[in-house]
């Protein structure tokens, strides 16, 4: 394989052309959100910020949570976006774990507003990854990141569904939306989803999904429902704030859980299920968190 040249892999110096970062700027552990302003009511839950750029939509910080180094940052909307945070990221980290964010519109009808959707895999209806495989190879999130954001969903007693999310290659017509201006070529796409019981529909978890795969690396996606298709409603003002807030928080459970299984290892299991041992005696408190089936439950 030819080596790249300075055209394929742009650089500012030692800094990456679209990040803006270098080696040793980014943490392992990364939580990848849409929106830039996003990135900020991430760190403000940590206990210190050591890094805060901005370049173009990408806007990172870098610091420590919970005696684990962590950082976040902003992808932009769209697949087209991942690939090019995906590709630097991986240009100056080792085996970064990484976990989306991120807002999506339900398309099952007992996924209520302001509920968090855990990714299992992905429907790649994007072509951004058309460039790296075959159209039938699947977008699956990694099945320890998976975890970790259920158990810190339970944890935190949030209500969650576990599912297929589908991933469009924008926000109208490439999601089937009605448009008073334009034609949609398929006005039936939301339906079709939800008939094969897919769970959720955004932008950027496939391409996530399989990049991170082929670079064998951890991802995964927690999304909070800020639409719901199947009534046409959308979440707004305070509602939309607290979904929001749910959805970092499982996020930021998720990737910690994770960094201690990682450091801990065996050690922090065994702790985990003596702790299950001692509740299981408890009696039992609902958390109005919800531990669906497949596919949107």
């Amino acid at each position: 394989m030819a080596q790249p040249t300075q055209a394929d892999a742009p650089r500012t110096g030692e800094r990456q052309y679209h990040i803006g970062l270098e080696r040793g700027e980014l943490a392992e552990y990364v939580l990848l959100v849409g929106d830039p302003g996003r990135v900020a009511k991430v760190s403000a839950r940590w206990d210190s910020v050591d890094l805060e750029r901005s370049n173009r939509e990408i806007t990172t910080a870098t610091g420590t949570y919970r005696g684990m180094p962590l950082s976040c940052m902003s992808t932009g909307m769209g697949s087209d976006n991942v690939e090019i945070v995906m590709a630097e990221v991986m240009e100056i980290t080792e085996r970064p774990t990484l976990i989306r964010v991120g807002s999506s519109g339900a398309l099952q009808p007992d996924i209520d507003l302001g509920d968090l959707i855990v990714s299992t895999g992905a429907v790649r209806l994007e072509n951004t990854t058309d460039y790296y495989v075959h159209p039938g190879f699947p977008a699956i999130a990694h099945r320890d990141v998976v975890w970790a954001l259920e158990q810190g969903c339970r944890n935190l007693g949030i209500r969650y569904h576990v599912g297929l999310t589908a991933t469009a290659s924008g926000f109208y017509a490439p999601q089937g939306r009605a448009m008073r201006t334009l034609p949609v070529r398929y006005p039936e796409l939301a339906d079709e989803l939800r008939r094969q019981r897919v769970a959720n529909l955004e932008m950027e978890s496939s391409a996530l999904f399989v990049l991170a795969h082929l670079a064998g690396l951890r991802s995964g996606t927690v999304c909070a429902a800020y639409a719901q298709r199947t009534d046409g409603t959308f979440l707004e003002g305070a509602a939309k704030e607290t979904a929001e807030s749910r959805c970092i928080d499982a996020g930021l459970a998720g990737i910690h859980l994770l960094w201690q299984v990682d450091t801990d290892g065996g050690e922090f299991l065994a702790r985990r299920g003596a702790s299950f041992d001692r509740q299981a005696g408890e009696p039992h408190q609902s958390t109005g968190a919800k531990t669906g089936e497949q596919g949107g439950n």
